[in-house]
């Protein structure tokens, strides 16, 4: 499973990266990956006009868009769509932070999984 991943290196620069789940572990219902932690679950609704300027994460959490996507921008210019059904590691938690903008004009409503 695919997962993107936006994080801060030592000078503050924020950069995506790839990271791949591995679903080794089989069961009855499918394949599994290990168990991984989490602290809680937060719903979002996010507005069709979100435009949000620099800011880094504000925890390291998971980012699950349900129904739509959100355009990321990292500090280093690469600029990524997350789509619906997609997920983002975010821990870009110091440093100059990422854009954030929503795409074709779309409200979309995404799950955080705060891993902190």
């Amino acid at each position: 499973m695919h997962l993107h991943n936006l994080y801060a290196d030592a000078t503050g620069e924020s950069h995506f990266r790839d990271i791949e789940i591995d679903c080794g572990l089989v069961s009855r219902a499918g394949k599994l990956s290990e168990r991984l932690p989490a602290s809680g679950i937060i719903f979002r609704e996010v507005p069709a006009d979100y435009d949000l300027d620099w800011h880094p994460a504000p925890r390291r959490q998971y980012i699950i868009n349900l129904d739509a996507g959100v355009r990321i921008t990292a500090s280093d210019g690469e600029s990524r769509v997350i789509g619906a059904g997609e997920v983002i590691l975010v821990e870009d938690v110091s440093g100059k932070g990422h854009l954030s903008q929503a795409v074709d004009g779309a409200a979309r409503n995404c799950i955080f999984v705060p891993v902190e």
